[in-house]
C-alpha cells in the first residue's frame, strides 16, 4: 500500500541530494517568441535557471530568496523578462516556494504533467516556455488557485503592483 509517508519519502528520494531534481525537458517543445538553442541558454542562465526554466527541475523549498519578497512590484520570468505575477496576487502558503493566485494576463501557459505517478498541471512561460512550477486548485480566494513557482524562475522588479 502507497502511503503519504512513502510517497513524501519517494519524492525526495526522486530529487537526491543535489538542490534540484532534474526532468526531461518539455520547454523544448512548442512555439515561443523568444527561442534559443541550449548553449545560448546556458550562456543567459545561471546553472540554477537552466536546470529549473529548460530541464523542468524543482528548486528545493525555502531556498528563494524571492519567498520573502514583500515589496510592490512585478515578478519577471528569469529567461527573458515577461512581467508573470503582480506582487499584490502573492501570498503566503506554507509551501516554501513563492506562491501567487492569479498570473497577469497572457503570461503563462499550461500543460499537463504527470510526472511522479500524478497529474498536476505545469506552468511555462508565455513568451520562452520556460518552466516556472505548477498550479494547484488549493489557494486563497478570489480565484482558489496556487501557482506554486520556482524562486530561480523568476526575477524581481520593485514599483507599482
Amino acid at each position: 500500500m502507497i502511503t503519504r509517508r512513502f510517497l513524501v519519502g519517494a519524492g525526495a528520494a526522486a530529487l537526491g541530494a543535489s538542490a534540484f531534481g532534474r526532468f526531461a525537458s518539455a520547454a523544448a517543445g512548442g512555439s515561443y517568441e523568444v527561442t534559443m538553442t541550449e548553449t545560448e541558454w546556458r550562456k543567459r542562465l545561471t546553472p540554477d535557471q537552466f536546470a529549473v526554466l529548460r530541464e523542468e527541475a524543482t528548486e528545493r523549498p525555502y531556498t528563494s530568496p524571492l519567498l520573502d519578497e514583500h515589496r510592490a512590484g512585478t515578478f519577471t520570468c528569469a529567461g527573458c523578462a515577461l512581467p508573470l505575477f503582480s506582487s499584490a496576487t502573492k501570498f503566503e502558503s506554507g509551501t516554501g516556494w513563492p506562491s501567487f493566485w492569479q498570473p497577469l494576463p497572457k503570461a503563462v501557459g499550461e500543460t499537463r504533467d504527470t510526472s511522479f505517478g500524478m497529474v498536476r498541471t505545469e506552468v511555462h512561460c508565455a513568451r520562452c516556455g520556460g518552466h516556472l512550477g505548477h498550479v494547484f486548485d488549493d489557494g486563497p480566494k478570489p480565484t482558489g488557485l496556487r501557482y506554486c513557482m520556482n524562486g530561480v524562475a523568476l526575477a524581481f522588479t520593485p514599483g507599482t503592483a
